[in-house]
């Protein structure tokens, strides 16, 4: 089991559950030990925010053996009245757009590369 991550003390722009969100819209097939060690939070403290998700219509999952592949409800609109009218994809329009700045391309990205690699001769 991995190590429990550092405590951070002060504010950030983002949630937790906005960090959990941009997780798994960054890999769909992703397990809870790594959105863990990716947004820095214990695995208990992402099952629970993982469920406040499903909860509240911001994600699904299908359960594929022992594994979850994740869906996330992107028409669904975030929660505080100074967003109204903003969906769950433009938030996650604008933290995809930072990864790929970064270097941190989402699975989904690097996969279609790999295929066009592979159709290439690359």
């Amino acid at each position: 089991m991995g190590a429990v991550p550092e405590p951070h003390s002060g504010w950030t722009f983002l949630t937790n559950h906005a960090r959990v969100l941009a997780a798994i819209a960054h890999d769909p097939a992703t397990r809870i030990r790594d959105i863990a060690a990716r947004c820095r939070l214990t695995e208990r403290a992402v099952q629970k925010i993982v469920a406040d998700l499903e909860g509240d219509g911001y994600l699904s999952h299908t359960r594929r053996g022992r594994s979850n592949t994740y869906r996330i409800e992107s028409g669904t609109i975030l929660r505080h009245p100074a967003d109204s009218g903003l969906a769950v994809a433009e938030l996650l329009t604008l933290l995809a757009q930072h990864d790929v700045e970064r270097g941190d391309k989402p699975r989904r990205l690097q996969e279609a590369e790999h295929a066009g690699d592979r159709e290439t001769g690359a």
